[in-house]
């Protein structure tokens, strides 16, 4: 008997995710977690008329998602002042990272990112067999400058930039941005990454037109809006790239219920101003709880808060893993420097009251273990 006969590029490839979900973890310890703050998905949830609108249009599931999502798109195309044909809808931005890799990049293809950027981008790059090339952050800040000049140094396809930044919770001024543009290669196109963009100040969205051929922007509904689970996305971009995506993207992947419920999230008017200021909230109570803790909160401009553990990576990692231990879900960032940080997602107060219990141990078991 004989199997499938993979691609040489598909046999060099690790079989691997980019992310170890919670739920693993959960089986590997046969407890679930008590508090979930590490997949910096929004514990609020989505506003209530999007629940609403998942409960009456249940009974429809039986029906495929409109491949053109034109009610969604026409409703975004509205509220961001731009046209619907600068707009596709996709299984969240990670599906739509990997549609635009797959349009772009070829065997060799050179691609910059900042070395502990988003891993789920690299993961695509790697299963299309481009050519990865890191630069470092700068001050726990993704470096526009260092990005730009290495894609020219490269020949780099695609840049890839996320304001606000995960894992740090770091941003830039938009303004900042876009005149960083103006050292983007010829052809290389900047793929920013948005999905925290409502968590932010208003002055870090870089104001851009939508056809501008240089950048194609990405925007999610899993976090301010709260619909993780249901896995939508957007793209902003210029007509014809934004045409392209027809080319390789699946076009009923995008189901009723996440296309309706996006459109019900996105017309609760006051949705976004009542979330941040939760979000607000429960930063100041999580960077309060590291000062007691000795530690130091990270200015975010996300749904999370990065930790500086005050020591490297090796004490982090102990550190996250006795959080763990105590069934409090966290992650940290994967790279040095930035890898001495533990990431907290924002919670409910029960969760933070549990983290505040928890990582005075872990604290102390950590140190034991580093220093033994």
């Amino acid at each position: 008997m004989t199997g499938p006969r993979y691609t040489r590029l598909a046999h060099a490839l690790p079989a691997t995710v980019p992310f170890v979900g919670p739920e693993a973890q959960e089986r590997a310890q046969g407890a679930p977690f008590l508090a979930r703050l590490g997949a910096n998905e929004s514990v609020f949830g989505p506003p209530p008329a999007a629940i609403e609108v998942i409960s009456r249009e249940a009974g429809a599931v039986w029906q495929y998602g409109d491949p053109e999502a034109y009610d969604l798109k026409t409703l975004i195309a509205r509220r961001l002042n731009v046209r619907a044909e600068n707009i596709v809808i996709g299984e969240g931005i990670d599906a739509l990272l990997g549609y635009l890799v797959r349009l772009v990049i070829e065997a060799g293809d050179a691609v910059v990112t900042s070395d502990g950027a988003y891993p789920t981008f690299n993961y695509h790059v790697a299963g299309f067999g481009g050519t990865l090339h890191k630069v470092p952050y700068r001050d726990d800040r993704e470096d526009p400058e260092a990005l730009f000049a290495k894609a020219r140094a490269v020949g780099a396809k695609l840049v890839y930039l996320a304001n606000p930044d995960n894992p740090m919770g770091s941003w830039h001024d938009g303004a900042d941005l876009k005149a960083a543009l103006e050292d983007l290669p010829e052809g290389c196109l900047l793929v920013l990454d948005e999905a925290y963009i409502e968590c932010a100040p208003h002055e870090a969205a870089p104001d851009l037109m939508a056809d501008d051929p240089r950048v194609i922007r990405m925007r999610t509904f899993s976090k301010a809006y709260g619909l993780a689970g249901l896995r939508i996305g957007y793209a902003l971009g210029a007509r014809d790239l934004i045409r392209a995506f027809d080319k390789v993207r699946n076009h009923f992947g995008v189901n009723r219920l996440a296309q309706e419920a996006a459109i019900a999230a996105m017309q609760a008017e006051d949705w976004i101003p009542s979330l941040r200021a939760r979000i607000d909230a429960s930063r100041q109570r999580i960077g309060e709880i590291a000062g007691e803790n000795g530690l130091r909160a990270l200015p975010s401009a996300t749904n999370f808060v990065a930790v500086d553990c005050g020591r490297d990576g090796a004490f982090a990692k102990a550190v996250l893993d006795e959080l763990v231990a105590q069934r409090t879900f966290v992650r940290m960032p994967f790279a040095a420097p930035q890898n001495r940080c533990i990431r907290v997602s924002c919670g409910l107060p029960e969760d933070l009251d549990h983290l505040a219990e928890a990582l005075p141990r872990a604290l102390a078991s950590a140190s034991q273990a580093v220093f033994t």
